[in-house]
Formats: structure tokens, sequence, C-alpha cells
């Protein structure tokens, strides 16, 4: 059973192109079943006796056992795929998870910053040090085209087109896409460029864009730090982290009018049901200020008396 899972994560990430944390995930929901089937049931290692029972056995186990709804689906997600692959291979007759319900877990709202709390947040970042025309440079982009901490990180100046008005950037699955970057975010980053970047540059520096104080590329965890730090500067009663940059930016662009699939093809993501949790986040914010503005939205009607 090991030997088949191993395999098919190979598939994962040579046929497949999907990233080392997605094959991680599904590496360890996978194994997690597997350990339950042998130890747990005391089953033997067969593939093909496993039923849909089973799995919904195996399910029930990990939520009683105390985890996320999100992780539950994580494994009845990766179960279904790796019996669908057994199945194209000719391993088994018939598949245990063709029918199998994947649980449904209540979707929470992205957090976002509003256009003046952004404003604030970049006005916090100024200064003319390298590392202040950096961190000036990172939050425009980040806030400019809605960029991934990952994608930020691994921005390479070969892909960056400020005349253009362009960066490509590799996202999930190795994809590349091209991604409009705003004119304040084009100065931001070209006089870090011309300014900044040259006296961070060390012996082992490579050709990404945002180099740390040893001339070395910068981690995610150094940008949320950033973020965290530049939060508290602006006086946001918030935390504020890369993806929260990001939902902000895909809620203004559908606030002002982008169409969906606009928005979706510029964040990068595969399914167009990812995007829509904007719509959600644009009612609400209607709903907010209708509620905050207009004059009728708290008056309590009163039934006219009768005579």
């Amino acid at each position: 059973m090991n030997a088949d899972i191993d395999q098919f994560i190979m598939y994962l990430a040579t046929e497949r192109g999907l990233s080392d944390n997605y094959q991680l995930s599904t590496r360890s929901s996978l194994e997690l079943f597997a350990g339950w089937w042998l130890e747990e049931s005391g089953r033997k290692p067969d593939w093909r006796a496993v039923e849909q029972e089973h799995i919904g056995e195996f399910l029930g186990w990990r939520k009683r056992g105390g985890v996320a709804a999100a992780t539950v689906k994580l494994h009845a997600v990766a179960l279904r795929i790796f019996f669908r692959h057994l199945m194209q291979r000719g391993r088994l007759e018939k598949d245990p998870t063709e029918f199998l319900l994947v649980p449904k877990i209540e979707r929470y709202l992205p957090e976002t910053l509003s256009p003046p709390e952004v404003e604030s947040l970049i006005a916090a970042a100024a200064g003319k040090t390298p590392l202040e025309m950096r961190d000036r440079a990172v939050v425009e982009l980040l806030y400019a085209s809605g960029l991934r901490v990952s994608e930020l990180c691994g921005a390479r100046l070969e892909n960056l087109d400020l005349d253009a008005g362009f960066i490509r950037v590799i996202g999930k699955g190795n994809k590349q896409r091209l991604v409009p970057v705003g004119a304040r975010a084009r100065e931001a980053v070209a006089r870090y460029l011309q300014l900044g970047r040259p006296a961070l540059v060390g012996p082992k520096t490579g050709g990404e864009v945002f180099l740390s104080v040893r001339g070395r590329k910068l981690t995610n965890q150094r940008i949320w730090q950033l973020l965290v730090a530049l939060g508290k500067r602006a006086g946001l009663n918030k935390g504020v982290h890369p993806h929260m940059l990001r939902h902000s930016f895909a809620t203004h662009l559908l606030g002002g009018g982008a169409d969906l699939r606009i928005i979706q093809e510029m964040l990068g993501h595969a399914d167009i049901s990812t995007t829509q949790v904007y719509t959600h986040v644009n009612s609400r914010q209607l709903a907010d200020a209708h509620r905050a503005f207009h004059p009728r939205a708290k008056t309590k009607v009163v039934p006219p008396e009768r005579n």
C-alpha cells in the first residue's frame, strides 16, 4: 500500500506538476487512511477490499478525533483522487469513492482592508533607506497585483517588465501567469530597484527582486513579520498579513466593477468558485454601508394606530 502511495505522489509531482504542499497534504491523508485500515480495522493490505462504508468509517473516526471539518474534507478529496487513479491504472474493478459525499464546510469570508486602511499601511512603509524602499515596494506590489506571498518572494528580475506594467509569476502547480502592475506600484518598485536593491546585493545574491539585509531571497515568514509591524505602525486594529492584501485587491476590483473572470485570471484561481467568495464579501460591505449610512436603515417601523 505504501508503494502505491509513493507512486501516486510521484504522479502528482511529475505529471500533474502539483505543489510540494499539495503532495505532502495528500500523502498525509493517504498514509493516515492506510494506517487506520491496517491497525484500527485489522484488515488485509489490499486496496481492492476497500468499500465506501469503510471510507465513511475512517472519516467519522477522524471527525470524532476532533480534527477540523476542513481537514476531514481534505482526506475525502485525497482518497477520491487516489482511488480514481487506481481505477485508471486498472488496479481496481470499482471505485469505492464514486458515490462518496464530500463533507461540506462553512466558508468564512476573508477579512479585508478598506481603501483608506490600505493607504495608511502604505504610508507606514515610507522611508529612504534601502530596506524602507524595499518594504514600500513589497506592500505596493502585493496590493496592486494581488500576489500570493510565495509568488512575491519568488519574483525574479527577468520576469518584471515595468515599462509594459506586467509581472510574470509562478503560482500553484508551477503555472505561470501575467499580472498587471499599477502605476504607483511600478514607481515604488522602480525606486527600490534603482536606489535600494543595489545596496542589498551580496556575493550570493540571485535574480530575485526582493532581497533580505544579507542579500538573499526574502522568505514568506519575513514578509509576514514585515506586514504585522507595518500594520501596528499604521494603527490598524487588525492583524495584517499578505493574504489580507490579496483579498483586498480582489474585493476592491470587484467593487469597482471588474469582471469576476478577469479577477480569477489575475489571482490565478483554477476554479471560478474560489473567486466567487469575493462577491459575498462585496455584498456584506454593501449591507454594512446601507446600515451605517441610510437614513432609514435603523429606523424602527411603528404600525399606525387603529381608530
